[in-house]
């Protein structure tokens, strides 16, 4: 952890943040999000006509 003394004899402590992790391209987005959003879309189109039939 990293202590600095600022103006008056305080002390600030920043946190050890960890290590930044590069993700490959495709990694980023597997088959099974791309089925969750496609199933998400057809809900909501779902959820309007049935909310257009009943109205």
């Amino acid at each position: 952890m990293q202590v600095t003394t600022e103006d008056g004899g305080r002390l600030n402590a920043f946190a050890k943040e960890p290590r930044m992790e590069v993700m490959a391209k495709e990694t980023s987005r597997s088959n099974a999000s791309r089925v969750l959003i496609l199933s998400g879309s057809l809900l909501v189109v779902a959820l309007m006509g049935l909310t257009m039939a009943i109205s």
